[in-house]
């Protein structure tokens, strides 16, 4: 077997709102984990509540970091998470760092979501229309734990209204207040390479006509939902993924940040229906690389 992916430390992949390892037969990271393991690397695919507050998930994540490295001998993990879940490791990151090595952000909302704003707007809290959806939320968190067959835990606690104000951007700037490692000083710009002794790093896409919205994603209905959310974007009009902002997406490192991926393309759901000329499997595999050379 190959060890060109084989890293010092193993990859744990946290994934994002909704998230989940596996529901029947479809896993969250499509193609990914396989492609990781074909080169050497050593990949846990975990679990958190798909629905909750940033700090919620991460003490949840950092119970699952400390089994990881109980169980195997390792000193520390490498972190991707996707989405909310590049918020959930930054705060497992925050709290232990002699736990993690890296911390990776792939289309993470770094600065929040503008999406999660115009939800918050048009379905306040407490309101009739607010209330609906969030009782339809709450109902399809259910229906994936109960379809969930990747992880052995069931019954996450989930909390809507702490999701929903975890990725807007007025939960996010709170957020960041307490835990503003690897965050760029200027909006758009890089972040610090390392922080107590973690590496942090960025990547995440951008809608593109001719490319995004050809190829396997004419066949992709989350692709039609991306393009519409994206006419929600204010700041960061044309310059997102669907859900997340371009720059809001900057942490550490920014490896690029208009790869031709909408926000699900990114981590390869749909079946790998992604667009014209996109390869997210193969950013996963060079990023494996690109920690082994760091030393970790």
């Amino acid at each position: 077997m190959s060890q060109d992916t084989a890293t010092r430390y193993p990859l744990v992949l946290v994934p994002g709102w909704f998230g989940f390892v596996r529901l029947l037969l479809y896993p969250y990271w499509y193609g990914i984990i396989p492609a990781l393991r074909r080169g050497g690397a050593v990949v846990f695919a975990v679990q958190v509540s798909p629905l909750n507050a940033n700090e919620v998930r991460g003490e949840q994540l950092l119970q699952q970091i400390e089994a990881i490295v109980r169980e195997t001998g390792v000193a520390k993990v490498n972190l991707i998470g996707h989405s909310q879940g590049a918020l959930t490791a930054r705060y497992a990151a925050a709290k232990r760092p002699d736990l993690v090595a890296s911390v990776t952000s792939v289309a993470g909302p770094n600065q929040g979501s503008e999406l999660a704003d115009y939800l918050l707007e048009r379905y306040p809290h407490g309101s009739v229309r607010g209330r609906v959806l969030g009782a339809v939320l709450q109902g399809l968190a259910g229906l994936m734990g109960v379809l969930e067959t990747g992880h052995r835990r069931r019954g996450w606690p989930v909390d809507v209204r702490a999701s929903h104000h975890a990725l807007t951007t007025h939960g996010v700037a709170l957020f960041n207040h307490g835990y503003p490692q690897g965050l760029p000083p200027t909006w758009g710009g890089h972040g610090p390479e390392s922080v107590e002794g973690v590496r942090y790093y960025s990547w995440s896409g951008t809608l593109q006509p001719g490319k995004t919205d050809r190829g396997g994603n004419r066949f992709d209905v989350s692709n039609r939902s991306c393009q519409w959310f994206a006419r929600t974007f204010v700041r960061e009009v044309g310059q997102c993924d669907g859900m997340v902002g371009r720059y809001s997406s900057h942490l550490g490192t920014v490896i690029g940040d208009d790869y031709p991926l909408d926000h699900l393309d990114i981590v390869n759901q749909s079946l790998g229906l992604v667009g014209k000329g996109a390869d997210p499997v193969r950013l996963f595999v060079e990023h494996a690389l690109r920690l082994k050379a760091a030393g970790v």
